[in-house]
């Protein structure tokens, strides 16, 4: 059937063609069904929507990432021919009965994910059949190597390639910030791809970009570490290991994150970026991912095997999750302490003691030295990270001048204030990062929070306890409700609600 295109303002991970009903019903296709469009020498597969209104008789409506592909205009003619299912809908349903698949069913699934061949609800069956039916470790095994081998790779012709990962789910979780140009300035390469935020405040490619571009392509992040040791760019502007994007995706909505994607998410990754030693950060604690450390040993484990599969060396270190990591969440806050800490060669211990032991880790694992720990504080309090960062912020369009004081926060402030004192009991992670979205994070680099106070410390009454900081007055007041509702810091003898009529 040919008819005339038009470019619709939606953004989709799909392929998706808008039909009107009647056009549907003569090309026989109904919703969900998947047509080919060809225009010119170029072709792909789209998912059908259904519309009465939205386009009219004879027109297609092409989402974004349609349009984009075809490099089409409006008004093109395009011809639409119904196509069936892929296969790999017929092995997602075999999944989901319980049968294990074969490296090639699993290959082929990935494939189609890549290509965006298959619709949301069958991603999501496989998501979801892969959590509930379990995979057991040949099918992760197939699974990693599936999804490293349908994206770019990067390959070094020089040093030793190492690399980090954190699970998450620890607010202000910046680490990589001060772990990657301490382990460049020992001379190891560690081409660092990191995530935005998605539940989170602030990702670390989205703490990095306060301070530089980090939408960098392969070729760029290969040119960049080999220059300078290290980079920290956002792997979604790459194509990395692409089908994880797409597989994450469809997990946010559903606040899921099965085994099985969990560890070739991450392992995909370091595979494809050529690391040959890394280290896994897995955070436990109350509000954290993890909560059970049992769970997180278990897990621990799981990374190694996988690695040991991969041909990668790996060690899991089990972290303390409990509370944010530093004091700041949110973009600009947290590129601000990162920096700052790098600056006077001090600052928050759960930050320096966490990311100089990561790198102690790796520094272990290469051979770099046998008191890991120590060599990277040497070369932090030598001022050489700091100097590796600046480098590396040049090399990725920044200014390798800027100071912490130089980092613009929002300007709208609110301190919430301890009425009692004693000293602090808890300190809610899902709390601390629901303020710090609501007051803007991570779209407002400088919406956030500042932590006065973490667990243990002794509280007076009128002491700060949290500091928000919003970009609009607007998105402050509503941070404030949020704070007020669900008391992300609790202290000793604090009254925590009240039940029953008062006074007489």
């Amino acid at each position: 059937m040919m008819l005339k295109a038009i470019k619709i303002p939606f953004k989709s991970g799909r392929f998706a063609v808008i039909l009107n009903e009647d056009d549907a019903s003569e090309l026989g296709v109904r919703e969900g069904d998947r047509v080919k469009i060809r225009y010119g020498k170029a072709h792909l597969i789209a998912t059908v929507q259904l519309t009465k209104e939205i386009v009219g008789k004879g027109y297609a409506g092409l989402t974004d990432l349609a349009s984009n592909e075809l490099e089409i205009v409006d008004e093109a003619n395009i011809e639409l021919f119904p196509v069936q299912k892929p296969k790999s809908v017929e092995l997602i349903k075999k999944k989901t009965r319980g049968g294990k698949l074969t490296q090639d069913e699993i290959r082929r699934i990935v494939e189609d994910i890549t290509n965006n061949a298959l619709s949301e609800v069958e991603l999501t069956a496989f998501v979801v059949s892969s959590m509930l039916r379990g995979m057991d470790f040949d099918e992760i095994e197939w699974l990693t190597r599936s999804m490293i081998e349908t994206g770019e790779r990067l390959y070094f012709d020089r040093g030793i390639v190492v690399d980090k990962h954190s699970i998450g789910g620890v607010p202000g979780n910046k680490i990589s910030l001060i772990i990657v140009p301490t382990v460049a300035a020992a001379g190891l390469l560690i081409p660092k791809t990191a995530s935005r935020a998605i539940t989170s405040a602030s990702g670390t490619a989205d703490t990095m970009e306060v301070l530089a571009d980090v939408n960098l392509s392969v070729d760029e992040i290969k040119e960049i570490t080999e220059r300078v040791g290290g980079v920290i760019a956002w792997g979604g502007a790459t194509n990395i290991a692409p089908a994880d994007d797409k597989i994450i995706r469809v997990e946010h909505p559903l606040s899921i994150d099965p085994r099985p994607q969990l560890l070739a998410s991450v392992m995909a990754k370091k595979g494809s970026v050529g690391a040959k030693h890394a280290v896994i950060d897995i955070p436990v604690g109350e509000g954290a991912k993890i909560e059970d450390a049992d769970v997180a040993r278990s897990l621990a484990n799981d990374f190694i095997e996988l690695g040991r599969r991969l041909g990668l060396n790996v060690t899991s270190a089990i972290t303390y999750g409990g509370q944010p990591i530093g004091r700041t969440v949110g973009p600009a806050l947290e590129a601000k302490e990162a920096l700052k800490a790098m600056e006077e060669r001090k600052g928050s211990s759960s930050l320096l003691e966490k990311s100089l032991g990561i790198a102690g880790i790796l520094f272990e694992m290469t051979g770099v030295a046998t008191n890991g720990y120590m060599h990277a504080r040497k070369i932090f309090e030598s001022g050489k990270t700091l100097e590796k960062f600046r480098e590396i912020v040049a090399a990725q369009g920044g200014d390798e001048n800027v100071g912490a004081d130089d980092i613009p926060v929002g300007d709208k402030i609110y301190t919430l204030k301890s009425t009692v004192e004693g000293a602090v009991v808890a300190v809610s992670n899902k709390s601390i990062v629901k303020i710090a979205r609501t007051a803007g994070a991570p779209k407002d680099k400088g919406a956030g929070v500042y932590v006065h106070k973490k667990r243990g410390e002794v509280v007076n009454a009128g002491d700060p306890l949290l500091t928000i900081y919003a970009e609009k007055d607007w998105k402050l007041d509503n941070a404030i409700e949020v704070a007020m509702a669900e008391r992300p810091i609790v202290v000793s003898g604090m009254v925590l609600e009240v039940y029953g009529r008062r006074g007489v």
